[in-house]
């Protein structure tokens, strides 16, 4: 692959590696030049480019990460689209999500222009969440380049996923003297959620005398109706002589380990009693937050053998004491193949003085039987925004008015004479939090349709560089314009009577075009 700067005449055909703005058109990073193309940059003035020439045998980034990514997939794993040298793989079940860490870094190891991101190992996954993803850096690679990554790959493929069974779960409970029924209930309570997010069911709650010889007469009972058996002592296990293993041991099953490299969940105790599990609680078991002993559970949720080697090796990542509960691996935000969903708001601007139409508002003008701005925000309320902010200024309580049987938020813009900046500012500040992006809609827009905006709501995805979605119509650029809340300081800093267009040309590289169907992106209404 040749990467240089190449003159302009001598370009056609040749693939642009940064974007450039020529005139009112902006090329992107990686568009293939023509001859139209060039006629337009001369025109600009522009003389010579940042251009790649591929060579016999260069493979795409997209086609080699699409590739790579084929050959990553197992039962229970999908991809995405490959875009920008980028491919997903996504969970398509819950579970764990499964894999030798040496095996990846053979595979990073091979050239730097290959990249093979992935959650850690063993961590647990939600459907429709993104496990892993595959980079390449440059435009292209050579094909052998591919071919020995390939080779790094261990018989069977990389990646697994082991999605959670539904097991049958008995738990017993060992008391000294009375017994308290608050911290009874809690701890069954507390069991009982651990192993319905699994897809268990927690069959019974037993009780027992704490003593070796009454514990040991209970196992094999539960063992008949039981997946696995969970024991919680009362009192903590000290040593294999000890109350439960020893009542394991007398019952004639096997201890397997005791003790673990994490904490908290130090005092867990492994064993089984013929093909059923048992686990031995420690403490920790008995609060909702992340232990030793989930790590346990959810392998044995998901059939996965469970051995003494393995649980000596979860020191890595094993100290949970100070964060309370173990931190959950980034979803997949919602793009065109994506399994997840991003919480997409909208701004709907209504702020405007309507200087053109006459001294009328032209957002109350009535377009067959309802207020334009009524119309524009029925369409808005039918796409999969989770919630609508209208932004008003010029006749706020006219404009209430009309939106009174709609589910929106007004924020009024006291300084809506000084243009259309403080208004978005406004509605970025009004908008809830944890709102992932924001639809920037026009309130004097009605044609615009619901299902335009879904499509941009389902190409939006920041992770594969589609945090700006923009509408086009033979290649002219409309609204609305969806933004992820990377750039929502961004717009807040604007000023003056001017939207966001300026930040689209600086952003060039991030903007997605989502092509429409019609031409109603572009139709605003202005006068009479």
């Amino acid at each position: 692959m040749i990467f240089k700067d190449m003159p302009v005449t001598d370009s056609e055909g040749l693939l642009l590696a940064h974007g450039i703005t020529a005139g009112t058109r902006r090329f992107k990073k990686g568009h293939r030049l023509t001859g139209d193309d060039i006629d337009q940059l001369q025109v600009a003035g522009i003389k010579s480019v940042a251009a790649i020439q591929f060579d016999d045998g260069d493979i795409t980034e997209d086609a080699a990460a699409d590739h790579l990514a084929d050959q990553l997939l197992a039962s229970g794993l999908d991809k995405s689209t490959a875009f920008t040298g980028r491919c997903n793989l996504i969970a398509q079940d819950d579970g764990l999500f499964c894999y030798d860490a040496d095996d990846l870094h053979r595979l990073n190891l091979v050239h730097e222009s290959v990249t093979l991101a992935a959650l850690p190992p063993f961590s647990r996954v939600r459907k429709g969440q993104m496990v892993a993803t595959v980079k390449i850096i440059p435009f292209a690679v050579p094909s052998g380049l591919l071919d020995d990554c390939l080779a790094t790959l261990p018989e069977g493929g990389l990646f697994a996923l082991a999605p959670f069974r539904p097991i049958r779960v008995e738990l017993v409970e060992t008391l000294l003297g009375s017994a308290s029924d608050k911290a009874s209930t809690k701890l069954r309570s507390v069991t009982e959620a651990r192993i319905r997010s699994l897809g268990g069911t927690l069959k019974q709650h037993h009780r027992c005398h704490h003593t070796v010889d009454d514990l040991a007469r209970a196992i094999p009972q539960l063992a008949d109706s039981a997946d696995l058996i969970l024991i919680a002592g009362a009192s903590a296990t000290t040593d294999r002589r000890d109350v439960a293993p020893a009542a394991i041991t007398k019952a004639g099953g096997v201890v397997d380990h005791f003790g673990m490299p994490v904490d908290p969940g130090n005092l867990l105790v492994l064993g089984h009693y013929q093909d059923t599990p048992i686990i031995v609680l420690p403490g920790c078991a008995k609060s909702p937050k992340v232990n030793g002993f989930d790590w346990v559970l959810e392998r044995l949720a998901c059939g996965l053998a469970v051995t003494s080697e393995d649980i000596m090796k979860m020191g890595a990542g094993g100290l949970l004491k100070e964060i309370g509960s173990r931190p959950q691996p980034r979803g997949h935000m919602a793009g065109s193949d994506s399994m997840g969903t991003a919480d997409i708001s909208a701004i709907v601007l209504a702020a405007g003085k309507s200087s053109r139409m006459g001294g009328d508002n032209k957002l109350l003008a009535d377009i067959d039987g309802a207020p334009m701005i009524a119309r524009t925000v029925d369409q808005v309320a039918a796409s999969g925004v989770s919630n609508i902010v209208v932004v008003t200024g010029r006749d706020a309580d006219a404009i209430g008015d009309a939106l009174a049987s709609h589910q929106v938020t007004l924020a009024h813009n006291a300084d809506y004479a000084r243009g259309m900046a403080s208004s978005l500012r406004t509605g970025i500040n009004a908008l809830p939090d944890g709102a992932d992006g924001a639809l920037v809609c026009l309130g004097d827009m009605p044609l615009v349709t619901s299902a335009q905006m879904d499509a941009l709501i389902k190409a939006f995805d920041p992770v594969e560089g589609r945090g700006i979605c923009v509408p086009t119509w033979q290649g002219k650029w409309g609204n609305p314009v969806l933004w992820s809340l990377a750039y929502f300081d961004e717009i807040r800093a604007i000023t003056g009577d001017k939207g966001a267009r300026d930040l689209l040309h600086h952003h060039g590289d991030h903007v997605y075009e989502v092509t429409m169907d019609d031409d109603t992106i572009l139709q605003d209404f202005d006068t009479p």
